[in-house]
């Protein structure tokens, strides 16, 4: 039987409160707010509730509540306050305080029954709850030490270093050939298909973290075979045509064997998500051998990459609610951005044609 604490400095409500619960609990009470906490020093841990009254000698309910408050226990024990008192005044103070419910003079009781009963199991199921998060959240926090210190023993490894060196390699290789294309798109044409790239390297954490989830022990070979993205470029272009433009001309060179195309243009992400992204095997020359090695090479529109950045830093880590909102609400930005982006195109069209 859990252990409740009656707190009044009336005889008959203790004695009245104790028999409408004592059949369900182990009740013990308290003539004032000073008897009160010397027993909650005792046993809070094994406390499941506390009815309170207000009005007390020598040390009242709302103190009570306050040292309850400042040594952390109303945290685990939920204080239900027993008093002739129903001004909304008093109630919103205590409510403020942490005061889980009220139980108003004359008891009835079925109401105090039903009202202990549930704020009780209320509380432990929050308590439960917190407790789980809590475990999950240590454990999280277990499992990224460990991914961090086997990322550091990996960096520090000469063949992982080596790998970076030809994934470095590759962007150098993907870059340079970029940059030919649009010099050669500019003389053709007199514009530039791209307004910038961008590129990077997945860092040792986020490498062992990727495997991890797949299943694969982390060794060079599988870093090679299991993780297509460690070397990316974006690739940011000024209309959706020059994409497509750019993207054939890229794929088209003899030496560039295409891997896999996810076209999130034509077919965007349910959350309006969209970019055109390569999986691309390209050479490198290295002082006694050429080697294929993988990139991930993503195109997007200026709008699209403006939209993808903020919707990275609104989401990014963050406990989110309504999420289904959110989406709706994301999508319809992306939407407007796809048009934009047509409706720009067009422009530029009608631009070239009368200028020929």
């Amino acid at each position: 039987m859990q252990k409740i604490l009656v707190v009044d400095d009336a005889e008959v409500n203790r004695e009245l409160l104790k028999s409408i619960l004592e059949n369900e609990y182990i009740v013990e009470t308290a003539v004032n707010g000073k008897q009160a906490l010397q027993k909650l020093q005792d046993y809070h841990s094994d406390t499941a509730a506390v009815l309170l009254d207000l009005q007390m000698p020598i040390i009242d309910g709302f103190t009570v509540i306050a040292e309850m408050k400042r040594k952390g226990w109303i945290e685990r024990v939920p204080v239900l306050i027993i008093s002739g008192e129903t001004g909304p005044e008093i109630e919103s103070q205590c409510f403020e305080l942490g005061v889980s419910d009220f139980i108003h003079k004359p008891f009835d009781a079925s109401i105090v029954r039903n009202r202990v009963k549930s704020t009780i199991e209320h509380f432990s199921r929050r308590n439960r709850l917190e407790q789980k998060v809590e475990e999950q959240a240590e454990a999280l926090k277990k499992q990224s030490h460990i991914i961090q210190m086997q990322a550091e023993r990996l960096s520090d490894a000469r063949p992982f270093n080596k790998l970076m060196m030809e994934y470095r390699s590759v962007i150098m290789e993907v870059e340079t050939r970029l940059k030919v294309l649009n010099a050669v798109f500019s003389e053709e044409y007199k514009r530039n298909p791209f307004e910038a790239i961008k590129s990077r390297l997945k860092t040792p954490e986020s490498i062992y973290s990727k495997l991890e989830r797949k299943g694969y022990p982390v060794t060079i070979e599988n870093i090679r075979e299991q993780v297509a993205d460690v070397a990316g470029l974006r690739v940011i272009c000024s209309f959706p045509d020059d994409i497509y433009r750019l993207a054939e001309l890229l794929i088209r060179q003899d030496d560039i064997i295409l891997l896999k195309e996810k076209d999130y243009i034509k077919t965007p992400k349910t959350n309006g998500y969209r970019s055109l992204h390569l999986i691309l095997k390209v050479p490198i020359f290295l002082p006694n051998i050429k080697k294929y090695m993988r990139v991930e090479v993503q195109f997007r529109t200026i709008a699209m990459d403006f939209w993808a950045s903020l919707e990275h830093k609104l989401k990014y880590k963050k406990d989110i609610h309504d999420t289904g909102e959110i989406e709706q609400r994301l999508k319809a930005c992306a939407d407007s951005i796809e048009a934009l982006d047509y409706q720009m195109q067009e422009i530029r069209d009608k631009i070239d044609s009368s200028g020929r």
